[in-house]
């Protein structure tokens, strides 16, 4: 068969004339690609096909969908209300797609319930592109404001009224939990606001009658994550991520004039910013409503500040939440902090406040929070279209990695405990309302604060251990901030922690050095230094102990008589650990406990859900994506092919997608193949020859570096460009190394501070001199993870054998495949043929051979 009619046939239309192959190397490479495929592959029907039109199936359904049961057309209104956060521009675009994917109508309520009171002009019926770009927009695009008269019955029935003349029965609200508590209650006096539209006229009761119930759904849009039942709440990342940039730059100052400063953040009466930020930061003390420090914290805090000043500190940085307290019920003041810090007779440190203000609040979302929004706002339209009058107002969470739905006012009543608790000073049920991970954040700040402060925390001289740490595979954010922690739980127990510079080449070649050895102790007041830090101040190499010499890294670690090892990295890392503990058999110094900490941008280490870095490179690819997407849609009719890394896991184009609105996302775990490229090559001509002109008409197209042998974002952006006859043009963008971040997320240093301790703290559990114990104890070579809403520590037996896909590198099942589907819906993607599998092996032969069928 010709193969001009091949390429027609796969919807390609390339010139084929021989200089034009010479004259272009990347045609020439499709052309052999296209050539060496048999024409009845190109030609054969659809085995599989997933359509991004059609009901999608939803990973993170706490029960069976029942979309198929939904009215075939229903309107949805979307409202944001009370104070601003990042995210909720995300939230609208969710909203209003899904609702238009599932045949919905979609509307907005501008000015949140003023608004809904006001009616008229602000509710607009929404269309698909009205929401373009909205996820890289700080704010919310239809407004928020205070209305007074929604607390009033009348206000209420204006409301009602607005909303039955736009034919509205279904409405999703975002905001805090002042503005969803209201919600409920407009829902419980619904039934009552109809009779009285029916008992005054205003509508008949036939008009009435498709509009007796209402159902509300709420996503909780908070800076402060201050909602029980949730482990994030949409904007306080982003929040936390403004506090610890501002933060990092005063210790740039502070250190350079030996200040102190004071920085006041946002937190009435949580003071989850205030904490995580202590934690992000290094800061030296914090104060938050919670837990207010005993009736002595003047003392308290001058104790801390004048030793980290006596071991040589230049910097003091003071967090405090805008509701501290002490113990008194007292409101402590940033003034009262700094007077005290400044006193002559006292420190006499050169103090100044930093009052942060509303700056928290501003900005565009970060890479987490448009994850989160995107996948609530998708779970809210669902949840709202099958509820029933019987179905209590439910508010979506996240909890364990899975979008989940939960009674609202639950919810806002175990909130409002909190508040009750610090009110009636019972700070200890206070601290048990938060979830484990504030409880255990809040040891750990204390932990890593008060470094050789605390002399009750040492151990006994025989139960002190020599612990080495080295960090394996490449960069990732968080690294330094683990390193921190670690060194700073083995201070503050008398344990001895060493350096092994340079991982396993490092310490297997550079070990005897002079004058510095690749081995050597930490100096705290450096390591101090490290919370912000990105790449590895220790180093790191991807070499493996079987390749440095398994012999020599044994015998090392017998003659520096290390107890145990704590390695922070990658698969790289994990396969080292993999090695060790195989090799114990042969050589008996190998039996001392390890653990390992995952550190790669890719996350793709078996035995757990996340690895440190991956949130930094998703922060960082999104705003590569967003300053792309601008140039983009400067020039309006623009693609970009954007190549991630991740090798042969997709977790990072996926969740980049999701968090830039990718209109294609291809991954290694599915695959690219001609079909694929043809159909979204028709889909982009259809969408720009329907361009009439819109801003932000340019367009995304993420691909992981690996997917594919042979389409590359070179290539692809190559065949849109000729595809496009001149219609659009195409470009490719490769971030590259940049994805490995510069400072690392707050998400990341506040993780690398809580994993680092569980490690040190389960190594410590075995001692020293523990090889017989050890050798048969699983548990004595461990990963480190965060599976579900749990930290757990697996054997590395038990990874290696059941979860890990050692060919690919990357586990053998992830939460986050799912994902993808949502990215292809919301990018209004059509369907498209899902590549077949490579055959391989025996079975790969036979069938080329024609032994057995095809």
């Amino acid at each position: 068969m010709p193969i001009k009619s091949i390429l027609a046939a796969a919807g390609l239309n390339f010139p084929l004339r021989p200089y034009s192959v010479i004259a272009t190397p990347f045609r020439a490479l499709l052309a052999f690609a296209l050539l060496s495929i048999p024409a009845t592959v190109l030609l054969t029907k659809p085995r599989r096909t997933l359509s991004a039109h059609s009901p999608s199936r939803d990973p993170f359904q706490t029960r069976p969908a029942t979309t198929n049961k939904m009215p075939t057309k229903k309107k949805i209104a979307i409202m944001t209300s009370g104070g601003d956060s990042p995210g909720m521009n995300g939230v609208v675009r969710a909203c209003v797609r899904m609702a238009i994917h599932l045949g919905c109508d979609a509307y907005c309520i501008y000015e949140g319930y003023e608004g809904l009171v006001q009616g008229g002009k602000l509710i607009r019926k929404m269309q698909w592109n009205d929401v373009r770009g909205w996820l890289s927009e700080g704010g919310t695009l239809i407004g928020t404001a205070r209305c007074m008269a929604f607390y009033e019955r009348p206000g209420r029935l204006a409301a009602a009224r607005n909303l039955i003349k736009e034919g509205i029965d279904a409405l999703i609200i975002c905001g805090g939990d002042g503005s969803l508590t209201g919600a409920d209650r407009f829902r419980a006096e619904w039934p009552s606001l109809i009779e009285d539209l029916e008992n005054n006229g205003e509508f008949s009761k036939k008009e009435l009658d498709p509009y007796r119930h209402l159902n509300i759904v709420g996503l909780v849009g908070s800076i402060d994550n201050d909602l029980s039942g949730t482990d994030a709440t949409i904007g306080c990342y982003s929040a936390l991520s403004r506090i610890c940039h501002a933060v990092d730059l005063i210790e740039a100052t502070a250190s350079s004039h030996s200040r102190a400063f004071v920085v006041e953040v946002m937190g009435r009466h949580c003071g989850w910013l205030a904490l995580m930020a202590g934690v992000a930061t290094g800061a030296d003390f914090i104060f938050i409503p919670e837990k207010p420090r005993e009736d002595n914290w003047r003392e308290e805090m001058c104790n801390i500040v004048e030793h980290h000043r006596k071991i040589g500190k230049r910097k003091t940085i003071v967090i405090i939440a805008e509701g501290a307290l002490d113990r008194e019920g007292n409101r402590i003041t940033p003034e009262m902090v700094r007077d005290l810090l400044a006193d002559k007779d006292g420190l006499g440190l050169d103090t100044r406040i930093t009052t942060l203000g509303h700056v928290q609040r501003g900005g565009t979302a970060v890479a987490y929070d448009r994850m989160l929004a995107t996948l609530q706002g998708v779970e809210a339209v669902k949840a709202v279209l099958e509820a029933t009058p019987e179905t209590p107002t439910c508010v979506i969470a996240i909890n364990e990695n899975k979008i989940v739905r939960k009674p609202l006012m639950e919810a806002v009543l175990d909130t409002k405990k909190v508040a009750k608790a610090i009110e009636s000073q019972d700070f200890d049920l206070a601290m048990s309302l938060r979830d484990t991970e504030f409880s255990e954040q809040y040891r750990s700040f204390m932990m890593t604060t008060a470094v050789q402060v605390n002399e009750r925390m040492l151990l006994p001289e025989k139960e002190r251990m020599r612990i080495g740490f080295v960090n394996v595979g490449a960069p990732a954010g968080g690294m330094n901030a683990a390193v921190r922690a670690g060194v700073a739980y083995c201070l503050s127990r008398g344990h001895e922690p060493l350096a092994i510079y340079n991982g396993f080449a490092g310490f297997a070649r550079h070990h005897g050095d002079h004058p510095l050895g690749a081995v050597r102790p930490f100096d705290w007041l450096e390591v101090d230094g490290w919370a912000s830090k990105g790449g590895s101040e220790i180093g790191t190499n991807r070499e493996l102990p079987a390749e440095s010499g398994m012999e020599t890294i044994a015998n090392l670690i017998e003659e520096y008589k290390f107890d145990a090892l704590f390695l922070i990295g990658g698969f790289e890392a994990f396969h080292a650990v993999s090695q060790l503990r195989k090799a114990r058999d042969q050589y008996p110094s190998l039996c001392i406990p390890m653990t390992l900490l995952p550190a790669t941008i890719s996350n793709n280490v078996p035995g757990t859900e996340y690895s440190l870095g991956s949130d930094t490179c998703l922060n960082e690819l999104v705003e590569y994506c967003d300053k792309i997407k601008q140039s983009a849609s400067a020039t309006r009719r623009r693609v970009f092919v954007i190549e991630t890394q991740g090798g042969r896991s997709g977790y990072v184009a996926t969740l980049g997608g999701l968090g830039v609105g990718a209109s294609a996302v291809y991954t290694p775990e599915e695959g690219v193949s001609l079909e694929m490229l043809a159909a979204d090559v028709r889909h982009l001509k259809n969408v720009f020859a329907h361009d009439k002109g819109q801003s932000r008409a340019g367009r995304l197209i993420l691909i992981n570096e690996k997917a594919s042998k042979v389409y590359n974002a070179r290539l692809i952006a190559e065949i849109l460009r000729e595809e496009a006859h001149g219609r659009f043009e195409s470009r490719e963008g490769i971030p590259g190394h940049m994805q490995q971040g510069g400072v690392p997320s707050p998400m990341d240093r506040c993780r690398a501070v809580r994993l680092a301790i569980r490690c040190i703290q389960h190594l410590e559990q075995f001692g020293c001199n523990v090889h017989n114990k050890v050798k048969n104890d699983p548990m004595s070579a461990t990963v480190i993870g965060i599976k579900g809403a749990s930290v757990v520590f697996t054997p590395v037996t038990k990874v290696e054998e059941e979860e890990t896909d050692w060919p690919n590198r990357r586990p053998k099942a992830a939460f986050w495949l799912g994902m993808k589907e949502i990215v292809d819906v919301l990018g209004g993607r059509p369907k498209y043929e899902v590549p077949e599998s490579d055959l391989t092996g025996t079975k790969a032969k036979d069938v080329k051979r024609g032994i057995e069928g095809y």
